[in-house]
């Protein structure tokens, strides 16, 4: 995922990068649990990946302090619209150096199946010391 680095979630992980992602399906009663640290992509890849977001995206990365209080949404228009006055659609946006990447990597990810009677299928992938992924069976 990709945030301005000074946003709280990205102060968070500075202090704390354990993570925990949570992916709900409610209408098939089913999840999907990933727990492991983040860590920053590279600039090369965080610069890739912003090249393919939509220009007013772009735009908007760089008009907000994200997380910070502003006065008025009239100074964060204003400000979004400076950049639009200065890099037109079809112009190239250069990569704040206050946004990039973070990539969550695993240290277990959990299916979660929802059944009758709280008897709930629970399977953890966690990995092995071979590299490869051993399943566990978690009861409910």
């Amino acid at each position: 995922f990709y945030t301005n680095y000074g946003s709280r979630k990205a102060r968070d992980l500075a202090q704390n990068p354990h993570v925990s992602l949570l992916f709900p399906w409610h209408p098939v009663a089913r999840q999907v649990i990933v727990t492991g640290v983040a860590r920053r992509t590279g600039r090369d890849e965080t610069a890739a990946y912003f090249r393919t977001r939509p220009h007013g995206s772009q735009l908007g990365a760089w008009a907000s302090a994200q997380s910070s209080v502003i006065g008025s949404r009239a100074t964060l228009d204003s400000a979004y619209a400076e950049l639009a006055a200065r890099y037109p659609e079809g112009e190239q946006v250069p990569v704040p150096p206050h946004w990039g990447g973070f990539r969550v990597v695993p240290s277990a990810v959990e299916f979660w199946q929802g059944r009758e009677n709280r008897l709930h299928d629970r399977l953890r992938y966690v990995p092995a010391a071979d590299g490869a992924w051993r399943v566990e069976r978690l009861s409910p």
